[in-house]
């Protein structure tokens, strides 16, 4: 299982939010790329951003520094927030972004994401950030009708390969992954699981290794000190799906 250190950007600089709530906003970083180069250092292979004003707005409200990072880290990225057209997709992956993800375009276009399928397969991911068990748009604003088990089996019906599950009820709260959510998704797709929100320490980082998914995001607790980055991706290695 990999582990993807994350970054979520606000006004340029790395944020986290409790549960989602924009208004619960913590700067815990001066520099994106200064960030992304100590996680490269503690020997991170795959970086997860997200464009927390872009996923409000619509827009790519951060797109400047999330590219000069990715250059200058040369690390494999994954990118999320605002991006809404093939436009913005074609934006970030000619840059050099390795896997684009789509959240409220997934839900809200479906032809979009069929064509981006289509056009570059294994680099587009859907977000699948849920709130109650149901999938969350307008960064985490808008609640839609999809079910997050059904939802998934659409998604991989139309082709996509990974996923990332974020239970918006724990994202920075350190209270843990919903395990109970992630093995059910794992019992009815086989796409590639990315599990996001919650991880506080080493033993979570174990236990979502232990459901053989293919990676973990975690954020928060590593600003906050209570999981060791070397540990955490030691730890995935040990268990791979």
């Amino acid at each position: 299982m990999i582990i993807l250190p994350a970054i979520d950007i606000m006004q340029g600089r790395p944020v986290r939010l409790y549960q989602g709530d924009y208004a619960k906003k913590e700067t815990v970083a001066d520099s994106v790329l200064d960030t992304a180069q100590k996680f490269a250092e503690e020997g991170a292979d795959y970086l997860h951003m997200v464009d927390l004003d872009g996923a409000k707005s619509g827009r790519k409200e951060n797109a400047e520094i999330i590219i000069e990072t990715v250059q200058k880290i040369g690390m494999p990225t994954e990118i999320g927030g605002g991006i809404r057209t093939m436009e913005d997709i074609s934006y970030y992956l000619d840059q050099g972004v390795d896997r684009v993800i789509l959240g409220t375009a997934a839900i809200n276009d479906e032809a979009l994401l069929k064509n981006a399928l289509e056009r570059y397969g294994s680099h587009i991911a859907v977000g699948m950030d849920c709130r109650d068990g149901y999938a969350m748009g307008q960064g985490w604003l808008s609640r839609s009708s999809l079910y997050y088990l059904d939802f998934a089996k659409h998604l991989e019906q139309m082709g996509v390969g990974t996923v990332i599950f974020t239970d918006i009820s724990k994202d920075g709260t350190l209270q843990g992954p919903n395990l109970a959510m992630l093995k059910e998704l794992q019992k009815t797709v086989s796409m590639q699981i990315i599990a996001s929100g919650g991880i506080r320490d080493l033993k979570n980082v174990q236990d979502l290794a232990d459901l053989g998914l293919y990676g973990a995001i975690t954020g928060k607790a590593m600003y906050a000190g209570t999981l060791d980055l070397k540990q955490a991706i030691a730890a995935g290695k040990e268990k791979t799906c």
